[in-house]
Formats: C-alpha cells, structure tokens, sequence
C-alpha cells in the first residue's frame, strides 16, 4: 500500500490518428505512468494487430453499441501491471 497508481488514458475518435495516441501513451510510460489504456471504435480495434501490446503495459478497450446492452470490451489480455 501506500504507492500510487497513474493510468495514462488516450481516447480517439474515428477520425483520430491511432498511431499518434499510441506514441502518447508511450511516452506517459517512459515518464513515470504505471499504465496505459487506448480507447477505440470497435473498427478500430478489429484492426490493430494486437500481438504488438504483449509485454507492454498497455491495454485496448472498445465501447460498442448504444442503448442497454453497450458496454466497454477489453479487445486484448495485455497485464495492467
């Protein structure tokens, strides 16, 4: 206990550059931060080879679909510490 935890947390939008927000939550990183989360469409996600997040501590969530069942899918298994 006693330790603190920061998550760097980096949200695109379909029209943003996924590429650009994963060199952000790289340096976060390199600076000090414990974890990473992208966030991305689900077409977004279903196209990141997810392979290139093992051994990082960086994780994919996805939110799909809109009214009662949306919710947020972790698209990969990557450790959060």
């Amino acid at each position: 206990m006693g330790g603190s935890l920061k998550l760097a947390l980096e949200i695109k939008s379909g029209h943003d550059d996924v590429i650009r927000g994963l060199g952000q939550l790289t340096a976060a990183l390199a600076h000090g931060y414990n974890s990473a989360a992208l966030v991305v469409s689900l077409r977004h996600a279903k196209k990141l080879n997810l392979t290139a997040f093992s051994g990082h501590n960086i994780v994919v969530l996805s939110p799909y679909g809109v009214g009662e069942s949306s919710g947020i899918v972790k698209v990969n298994v990557a450790p959060w510490f």
